[in-house]
């Protein structure tokens, strides 16, 4: 029997990777791969402006390749469908409340508040690229 492909990562298309890079990282405490790093302050940074990879703590990698041009996510309505989205669980809903705050510092656009929903407690945001994302609560 042939071996089946391995799973290599999930890419965010963005018009900013080094940006969005950052905002995940930021987010969600991921790391690098080794030379991906953010050069020192003024220097180039080649690799920001074409592919960089983030490693979660689970060990998946989470790319972030540029192009020229993106139309964001309009989702829920609208003609652009959201196509993918990353869900993200917290423990409870003052965890939820703390990661939306740092969302929206961060620079996410908040789509849908659910957070009062007692079946499944649900913030739906826009990352900085318009990728929509899930913040939920799973106890």
């Amino acid at each position: 029997m042939t071996a089946y492909p391995r799973f290599r990562s999930v890419v965010l298309d963005t018009t900013h990777a080094r940006a969005l890079a950052e905002f995940y990282r930021e987010l969600l405490g991921w790391t690098y791969v080794e030379g991906g790093e953010p050069p020192p302050p003024g220097d180039p940074d080649p690799q920001g402006e074409d592919w960089l990879v983030l490693l979660t703590d689970a060990g998946t990698r989470v790319a972030f390749q540029q192009v020229p041009d993106l139309a964001p996510a309009t989702w829920p309505e609208g003609p652009v469908p959201q196509q993918l989205h990353l869900d993200l669980s917290v423990p409870d809903v003052a965890a939820l409340d703390a990661h939306h705050a740092r969302a929206l510092d961060l620079g996410a656009v908040l789509l849908r508040d659910e957070a009062d929903d007692p079946e499944e407690p649900i913030r739906i945001y826009a990352d900085p690229s318009g990728h929509p994302f899930c913040l939920f609560v799973v106890g």
